[in-house]
């Protein structure tokens, strides 16, 4: 199981150091929305509808709407100061009878298990506890969020802990509407209701019920995926990938051409935009010598020209000697 808090459980001067395990999970069979058309899922995005684009997550603030349209908006630390310091104690109030709570109240049941070397006083507390018949009342807080609890002994030789609501959250049975008021019923009816309740009663048995829904669904799941009846989403394109090689390709090629003829000199570059007077330097040369020049060749052949010009015009001149 994975720990979902760590802390220690506080009664008087006892501590018990203990870690904290969630004793259900969700089984729900999660349906994702995709487009009939195309098949692809639906994609939901943070958009403002004023400023029309993207919102990041730094841009985002909390805020309260406490009238229509009408909000006020807290920073980071007025939200961390509000929910004063995290403690990491599950401090017990008082220890009541389980059977003076109403099961309305419950919300999610946890797991407590001892933590390093907390054994003995783990034990010490749950074996009380189990003697004396009494459930503790606590409180602790979890992921900023404090909430009663209720700490009792499970028949297996552990402990749990169940989030319970505050009183404020619990809603009144005033306020359900249509509720019938007094109402006369015959004693027969009433002896046929008690006889057919005696008729169902049973020893409660968890694992004979199971959820018919999705049961259901899973089957209706590998059919449809035995049958071959899938929807494949359609494959993305990285388009944006592709679009900057294009752009690093033209980058490229664009550094190339002025690369291809580089200046070193006023009379080099006077060389290389006179391309018909190299020729005929190139020409004369020739004719003079016979020969070329090493290091122009190997230039030449790199798809380089380095200052052609003063050596063709020296090679002239000693053939003219």
């Amino acid at each position: 199981m994975h720990t979902v808090w760590k802390g220690a459980i506080s009664f008087g001067l006892v501590h018990v150091p203990v870690k904290m395990f969630s004793a259900t999970e969700d089984k729900d069979i999660s349906l994702r929305m995709l487009h009939s058309v195309c098949g692809s899922p639906i994609a939901y995005v943070r958009e403002c509808p004023v400023c029309d684009r993207k919102i990041e997550w730094d841009e985002i603030v909390k805020g309260y709407e406490y009238e229509k349209g009408r909000f006020v908006t807290f920073s980071k630390d007025e939200l961390e100061a509000a929910a004063g310091e995290k403690s990491k104690t599950i401090q017990i109030l008082d220890f009541v009878a389980l059977e003076e709570i109403d099961p309305i109240y419950f919300q999610k049941t946890y797991y407590l298990s001892p933590d390093q070397a907390g054994g003995g006083a783990y034990s010490l507390l749950m074996e009380a506890m189990k003697q004396s018949g009494k459930i503790g009342i606590a409180k602790i807080s979890i992921r900023s969020k404090s909430s009663l609890a209720a700490i009792r002994v499970l028949e297996d030789g552990c402990l749990a802990m169940e989030t319970i609501f505050y009183p404020d959250e619990i809603r009144a049975v005033s306020q359900v509407p249509n509720l019938p008021g007094q109402v006369q019923v015959s004693d027969k009816e009433l002896a046929m209701a008690k006889l057919l309740i005696d008729q169902l009663t049973t020893p409660f048995e968890p694992e004979k019920y199971t959820d018919d829904y999705r049961s259901a669904m899973q089957d209706l799941i590998q059919g449809k995926i035995a049958g071959e009846d899938v929807t494949v989403a359609p494959r993305q394109e990285p388009g944006r990938v592709l679009d900057l090689m294009a752009a690093l390709q033209a980058s490229l090629e664009s550094v190339k051409t002025p690369a291809a003829i580089p200046v070193t000199d006023a009379g080099a570059g006077a060389a290389a935009a006179s391309g018909g007077k190299r020729k005929k330097a190139a020409s004369t040369g020739a004719a003079g010598g016979g020969k070329t020049d090493s290091a122009a060749e190997s230039a030449s052949a790199n798809g380089t020209k380095k200052a052609p010009k003063p050596r063709v015009k020296k090679k002239k001149d000693a053939g003219a000697s």
